[in-house]
């Protein structure tokens, strides 16, 4: 099993933090994983992505350059980085934030378009978008098991958010649970 992603958005969406969890899920299931944040010139606000790989193999570098999924937070990550995404991989995209229209251009990429601010609102809290995506990324990929998500949670979150840890499971399973309908 060999599973690779670039996650991208702008600062602030919790791009690192999903790229960090799903690291962290990896190594809790003892799987070989590497995770590389990449930051714009600001922090908040400014271009945010991270590399994850995660494999039943030796992961030989955190570098991917042509990547079997992407997850794309806003419109500016979707230019830069969906061309660059494998013939058979998937994008996960943000329908919040990116339009059907400005999906024309990648119409030939199996995508899945995620209304995470609405999943996240109906979780609980528009602030966990990131977790929504993350599940749906999840229940798409199988690169994890869901199952595995709480004690990724605890093991990436500092202490003082771990009184979040129930939303971020609820908006875990929001976005599986988008997935898995769109499917059937």
């Amino acid at each position: 099993m060999y599973f690779d992603c670039i996650i991208a958005g702008f600062g602030g969406q919790g791009v690192m933090l999903i790229g960090n969890i799903l690291a962290y899920a990896g190594m809790i299931e003892d799987k070989n994983v590497t995770y590389m944040p990449v930051y714009g010139v600001e922090m908040r606000g400014g271009t945010a992505n991270c590399t994850v790989a995660v494999s039943d193999q030796p992961v030989g570098s955190p570098i991917i350059q042509n990547p079997v999924s992407s997850i794309i937070m806003n419109l500016p990550s979707l230019e830069k980085f969906a061309p660059r995404v494998k013939k058979d991989g998937f994008i996960m995209v943000n329908s919040t934030l990116i339009t059907d229209d400005e999906m024309i251009p990648y119409r030939d990429l199996d995508s899945v378009m995620v209304p995470t601010r609405d999943l996240a609102l109906s979780a609980g809290n528009e602030r966990l978008a990131n977790m929504v995506m993350l599940g749906a990324t999840i229940q798409k990929s199988s690169v994890v098991s869901l199952s595995t998500m709480e004690a990724a949670l605890v093991a990436g979150l500092d202490q003082k958010y771990h009184s979040m840890i129930e939303a971020n499971l609820k908006a875990l399973e929001a976005g599986a649970d988008f997935v898995r309908k769109a499917a059937a």
